[in-house]
């Protein structure tokens, strides 16, 4: 493969937008064909929940043609107030970190056509360090080249409020990462982690020809012209739920479409993640999620892996010989890290309440079978 088109590889496990650009013309047909097959999720996994849980992440992707650049843009982590103990008001978020991905990528298409991103690109490329102050009350952004507060933020005295991130920056290329601090900071949208899995649940269940949004809208005593999707959160994952059911935690018991639950300090769960597929034979569990307490060019929906035996499936996800890969960061460098230094130790925590937990929508079993036999 030419050199101009090496990054394709790591572009096309999404979806792509390359509408107005003649990208091809110098890659080989064998690069290409890779390409397609590489793009296609039948093609990487044979079962049909995994496929179609892997479709509903990837709508979660898409890529932009930035100042000339192919940038790959994740959708952002967002959540309702999560920055607001220090402000005023309100930090209410577009659909409140519960809309589809559709709705979203429309929003984001016009903030990234807009004037002021145009000049944030700018400022970002002119060749000099400086630091970049967003201001999520305001939806505004400015910069300093001031010395004094770039050294202090390369000495790790970071000045920024929750509702204030500083971010040094080099004033070079514009990577995803600089889109993702713009999306998150003025555009104040995305998808939080129950938003996220609530996405994942109902297209894969629409696949097989089932309604989860009716059977939530009963459970919930809704009216038909609410949408279920805008109230599910994860408090909702609730085993004592009817339509819901706990799942033992050994590896041998986990399938496709399971929630993967974390408990706060009060013992109520406060954060999701679905599991996509999980491999027995090479000892690979891969989940989704949505949040910002990850590395930096990971913030928002992303995968995440859990490494085990295939010789011991009995093996609870509460067990420390499993490899949990995922790391946790603070969402901009500088800010307070997290108590927990990676998602095994996080689901592990609060062991007083039953550390955490799995659960499953019955109806999900149905929705198992009907796709597995599909693709079989």
């Amino acid at each position: 493969m030419t050199k101009g088109c090496l990054f394709l590889r790591g572009l096309t496990a999404i979806g792509l937008l390359l509408s107005g650009i003649s990208l091809l013309c110098s890659a080989e047909v064998s690069d290409l064909a890779a390409i397609s097959r590489f793009s296609a999720p039948s093609e990487e996994w044979q079962r049909g929940t995994e496929i179609a849980i892997e479709e509903a992440y990837r709508q979660c992707f898409k890529t932009y043609i930035i100042d000339g650049r192919l940038i790959n843009v994740r959708m952002p982590f967002a959540e309702n107030n999560e920055r607001s103990e220090l402000v005023e008001t309100d930090l209410v978020i577009q659909g409140g970190g519960k809309s589809n991905p559709a709705e979203l990528w429309a929003s984001i298409d016009t903030i990234l056509a807009s004037e002021d991103f145009a000049h944030y690109i700018q400022v970002l490329q002119d060749g000099k360090e400086k630091v970049l102050i967003f201001d999520l009350a305001s939806r505004r952004w400015t910069w300093t080249r001031d010395l004094f507060e770039i050294a202090r933020m390369k000495a790790q005295a970071y000045r920024g409020l929750p509702h204030r991130p500083y971010v040094l920056h080099n004033g070079q290329d514009v990577e995803g990462t600089d889109v993702y601090n713009y999306l998150y900071c003025i555009g104040r949208l995305g998808m939080d982690c129950s938003g996220f899995v609530w996405h994942v649940l109902t297209y894969t269940a629409q696949k097989a020809g089932v309604n989860l949004r009716s059977t939530v809208q009963k459970a919930l005593k809704l009216s038909r012209k609410l949408d279920p999707g805008q109230f599910v959160g994860t408090w909702y994952f609730d085993s004592r739920r009817p339509e819901l059911e706990q799942v033992p935690d050994a590896i041998k018991n986990l399938r496709s479409g399971d929630i993967i639950l974390f408990r706060g300090s009060d013992g109520r769960a406060v954060h999701s993640a679905i599991i996509q597929s999980i491999d027995m034979q090479k000892g690979r569990i891969r989940y989704l999620q949505s949040t910002d307490e990850a590395p930096l060019e990971e913030r928002g929906v992303h995968e995440s892996f859990i490494e085990f035996d295939p010789a011991k499936p009995d093996t609870s996800l509460k067990d420390p010989a499993l490899r949990w890969t995922q790391k946790r960061y603070p969402a901009f460098p500088g800010e307070k890290a997290s108590a927990f230094s990676d998602d095994g130790e996080r689901y592990r925590a609060f062991p007083e309440f039953g550390g955490g937990k799995v659960v499953r929508f019955k109806l999900m079993n149905s929705v198992f079978k009907t796709l597995n036999a599909r693709y079989k």
